[in-house]
C-alpha cells in the first residue's frame, strides 16, 4: 500500500479516516485520548503540508440513528486543545452543510465530520454513503487500524470513489509492529494472552501456536483449559462447549513443541463484588462454591520466569478482573514484568492497555496497539478489509 508520505498534499483536500471513539465520563469528559493522540502526526503532517484536512470517526453504536450523547462534540474540543488551533465540529457528515463548510476550507483549516454512525450506510458499506463521503477530496487516508477489521463505507467502500487512497503513519506503525511480532520476530517469542473468554481468541490462540515459542494463558480463559485438564474450578466463568477445543489446543502446542503455561495458583472470591471475601489458593484446590478472580503470587513468580529471556513479547487481555482493585494485582504484576523485560514488548489494545496506564507503566513498552479487534484478527492470519482496499487500490495505481 501507499502512505501519506509518498504523495503531495500541499493545498489538496484531505479526508483521513480516525478512530476517536475515546471513553467519556457521565459528563461526557474523555476520561483517555491515547486515540486522539495516536494520530496528531498524520495531522500535523497534512496541516503542515498546507493541507485542508477533513476527520471523519464514529463513536459508540447508535446503529444509524443521530443519537445526541454519541455526539463527536467532546472530540473536537480535545483537538483543538492537542493541535493548539480552531477545529471546526461538522453538524453532520454528509449533505448540503458539510458540502458549504468543505468548500469554504482554506489551507490549514481542520474540520471534524459529525458522527459517522448516525447513517445506516456506514455500517452497510454503502458506496453511495462512500460517494457522498468523497465528495469534493484529492486525498482519503486511512489511519484507523482500530477499525481496519470492518467492512464499512468509510474505511473500504471510500477507496473506490477517491482519487488517491493512502494509509497513515499510526497504520504504518501499527503493521510494522506486528510484522516485527508475528512474521519476523527476534526469538524467543512468548505469547501472554488473557481475557474472559476463549471464544472471542480461539483461533487466534490455534494461529498463534504457528508462530510462537511460549504461550501464556491467565484470565477466566485459563478457566476452561484448567477444566479440560481436569480441574475443579468452582463457580468460575467457563466455557464449556469449548473444553474439547481447549484440550485441542492444548495438545496441539505439546505437538509443536509450544512451552504452554497456566495458573498454578489463584486468587478466588465467594462473589464478583468489592465487598468479596478473598484468598489464595492452589489450581487443585479451589471451593465449589467459590470463584477464580485473578491469578495468584506463585503464577505471577512462574509467568515472569517464563518471560525472563524472550526477545519479543505480545500481550492481549488482563490476567484477572482488574476494574476490581481486589483482583487487580495479577494484572499489574504482570504489566511489571513485561514493562522491566528487555524484550520487543507489544500490547494489543483493549483492557490490556487500561491496566498498563493504570500501573503508570504505558511509555515503557515498546508498542501499544489501538485496535483490541483488528490486532486480535491478525493474530488470527485474517486479512483486515481497510488494509486490503488500500493495498487494492495501490495496485491498480503503480505510478502514485
Amino acid at each position: 500500500m501507499k502512505y501519506i508520505d509518498e504523495v503531495d498534499v500541499k493545498g489538496k483536500t484531505v479526508f483521513i479516516r480516525v478512530d476517536f471513539n475515546v471513553p467519556l465520563d457521565q459528563n461526557y469528559n474523555i476520561t483517555d485520548d491515547t486515540r486522539i493522540r495516536a494520530v496528531l502526526p498524520t495531522i500535523h503532517y497534512c496541516l503542515e503540508g498546507e493541507a485542508k484536512v477533513i476527520l471523519a470517526s464514529h463513536m459508540g453504536r447508535p446503529k444509524g440513528k443521530r443519537m445526541e450523547e454519541f455526539s463527536l462534540a467532546p472530540v473536537a474540543r480535545r483537538l483543538a486543545y492537542r493541535l493548539h488551533k480552531k477545529v471546526t465540529l461538522a453538524p453532520d457528515c454528509v449533505g448540503p452543510e458539510v458540502e458549504r463548510l468543505k468548500a469554504e476550507m482554506k489551507a490549514g483549516d481542520v474540520l471534524l465530520l459529525e458522527n459517522l454512525r448516525f447513517y445506516p450506510g456506514e455500517e452497510q458499506n454503502d458506496p453511495k454513503f462512500a460517494k457522498e463521503l468523497m465528495k469534493g477530496v484529492d486525498v482519503y487516508v486511512d489511519d484507523a487500524f482500530a477499525v481496519a477489521h470492518r467492512a464499512h463505507a468509510s474505511v473500504e467502500a471510500v477507496t473506490k470513489y477517491a482519487p488517491i487512497c493512502v494509509a497513515g503513519f499510526l497504520m504504518r506503525d501499527e503493521i510494522h509492529y506486528f510484522h516485527r511480532a508475528m512474521e519476523d520476530p527476534a526469538r524467543p517469542l512468548a505469547a501472554l494472552i488473557g481475557g474472559a473468554k476463549i471464544s472471542s481468541k480461539l483461533t487466534a490462540l490455534k494461529n498463534m501456536l504457528k508462530n510462537v515459542d511460549k504461550l501464556i494463558v491467565g484470565g477466566a480463559m485459563a478457566n476452561t483449559f484448567l477444566k479440560a485438564k481436569g480441574y475443579e474450578v468452582g463457580q468460575s466463568l467457563v466455557e464449556d462447549s469449548l473444553l474439547e477445543a481447549a484440550g485441542d489446543i492444548l495438545a496441539a502446542a505439546q505437538k509443536k513443541k509450544v512451552k504452554f503455561y497456566l495458573p498454578v495458583d489463584c486468587v478466588v472470591a465467594d462473589k464478583l463484588a468489592k465487598s468479596a471475601e478473598t484468598k489464595i489458593t492452589p489450581v487443585q484446590e479451589v471451593p465449589k462454591d467459590w470463584l477464580i478472580v485473578d491469578i495468584g503470587p506463585a503464577t505471577v513468580t512462574l509467568f515472569g520466569e517464563a518471560l525472563q529471556n524472550a526477545k519479543t513479547i505480545i500481550w492481549n487481555g488482563p490476567m484477572g478482573a482488574f476494574e476490581y482493585d481486589a483482583f487487580s494485582r495479577g494484572t499489574m504484576a504482570m504489566v511489571q514484568k513485561v514493562a522491566d523485560s528487555y524484550a520487543l514488548t507489544i500490547v494489543g489494545g483493549g483492557d490490556t492497555d487500561v491496566a498498563l496506564h493504570k500501573a503508570g507503566e504505558f511509555q515503557k513498552f515498546s508498542y501499544v496497539s489501538t485496535g483490541g479487534g483488528a490486532f486480535i484478527e491478525l493474530l488470527e492470519g485474517k486479512k483486515l478489509p481497510g488494509i486490503t482496499a488500500l493495498e487494492r487500490w495501490a495496485k491498480g495505481h503503480p505510478d502514485v
